[in-house]
């Protein structure tokens, strides 16, 4: 009466080569999707800071590969695990359907034990009615005339022997009439819990296809996310190969860029005849904006085009337009667009260990001072942006010593407070 069919036996195929393909290592286990999505959105974060410095495309290349990398172990686990609830979903449906038409069975033999009892119950029936017609035709008078009309004892005898019999006669069919109302009673009863007995696992089978149907149908999508995933990787791969002679290109600009800003500072710290000490408070300099750490400086390998860049600086993310305050007083000695820099301000401080100190502020959203002008330490210089080459609002700030850059963290306060 029911049948399940599997639905997708092409789904098994799919679901096999895939997890072939995009085998998990060993040991990996689902975690946590907001973990994942912490997780990959740091190294995001962490891949743009690193290819700062590349073409537009192929940054969105390296987002999208590490995006769609991050979340495939996940959809492959997704993809296993989807695929076990099919299995399980398909087992608990045969199953059903067993017992369902097991349960039908038995209800069709309740039905045909009934029908006999309830006719052996409707023939008994027949013949009490006769009983109650002949008794109410006199049948029971007849009886004690013949006993009246005995001619001598023995006669009597035999005849109320006679009448014995039919007496007995008449209460055995009462009696077996009663035993099979009881008997068809039962078998009714019977018949009435089998039939719902088979109406619950009718229901159960259609239940249990229904679950069956969104097991296949989440395994399809999950199938389909891997397969997208894998997709995305490819096209971000390919992306990231055609982008590789415009950004390392764009490499060796910014590494120029770099070098022609620390030989316009030794020049025009050359200039300066009687330079003073830098004025630092306790030697630390004014962390130039309110925000968090998101790039430090240093040597950055770019692991897609096997280039080593330098990092002039530490990134202070902060929301686009915070103000930027002069980290010590001193003299604007640049101010103006310095290509990936973007809005670019220098300021020089002085002597510092017997070494020109300067400070640097990158990306700048707007530049509110100009060269030459004197500024006191926290006055307001800048604000915070995303111009040049730069994924998002953040201030780059260099500290430079005699124009080459340092670690800018040394100067500020632990806390950048």
């Amino acid at each position: 009466m029911y049948s399940y069919r599997r639905k997708s036996p092409i789904l098994v195929g799919l679901l096999a080569a895939v997890v072939m393909v995009t085998a998990l290592p060993a040991g990996a286990a689902q975690a946590d999707p907001r973990d994942d999505k912490k997780r990959i959105d740091a190294e995001v974060a962490r891949a743009s800071s690193i290819l700062e410095g590349a073409t537009e495309r192929a940054q969105e290349a390296a987002r999208q590969l590490i995006s769609a990398s991050g979340k495939l172990p996940a959809a492959q686990e997704m993809v296993i695990e989807s695929k076990g609830q099919v299995v399980a979903a398909q087992v608990r449906a045969e199953t059903a359907q067993r017992k369902a038409e097991l349960a039908q069975a038995e209800v069709a033999g309740a039905q045909k034990r009934f029908a006999a009892a309830d006719k052996e119950r409707r023939e008994g029936q027949q013949r009490i009615g006769e009983l109650a017609a002949a008794a109410y035709k006199g049948s029971g008078i007849a009886n004690l005339n013949m006993l009246m009309q005995a001619d001598s004892p023995t006669e009597a005898i035999y005849r109320f022997g006679y009448v014995d019999r039919v007496m007995a006669d008449q209460q055995r069919t009462v009696t077996s009439y009663l035993d099979a109302l009881a008997v068809a009673r039962r078998e009714e009863n019977d018949a009435t819990l089998a039939r719902a007995r088979a109406d619950e696992a009718v229901l159960t089978v259609d239940t249990a296809v229904d679950n069956a149907s969104v097991a296949e149908d989440r395994a399809e999508d999950a199938v389909r996310e891997v397969a997208e995933l894998v997709r995305l990787k490819e096209e971000a791969l390919t992306a990231a190969q055609e982008e590789r002679a415009a950004s390392l290109q764009k490499y060796k600009d910014a590494k120029e860029e770099s070098a022609r800003i620390t030989a316009a500072l030794k020049a025009w710290e050359a200039k300066q005849k009687a330079a003073a000490e830098a004025k630092l408070s306790a030697g630390r300099l004014l962390t130039p904006v309110h925000g968090e750490k998101s790039s430090d400086f240093g040597n950055r390998f770019d692991p897609y085009y096997g280039v080593w860049q330098l990092h002039a600086g530490v990134d202070l993310a902060a929301d686009g337009g915070t103000p930027i305050h002069a980290a010590a007083a001193g003299k604007v000695i640049m101010a103006g667009w310095n290509g990936g820099y973007g809005n670019y301000t220098c300021i020089s401080h002085g002597k510092y260990h017997g070494k020109s100190l300067s400070t640097c502020y990158g990306h700048q959203s707007k530049i509110l001072v100009h060269e030459g002008q004197q500024v006191k330490r926290g006055e307001l210089i800048g604000r915070v942006g995303t111009t040049g080459a730069s994924t998002g609002d953040h201030l780059h700030f260099e500290v430079r010593l005699d124009g080459e850059p340092v670690q800018p963290l040394t100067f500020l306060a632990p806390c950048l407070c």
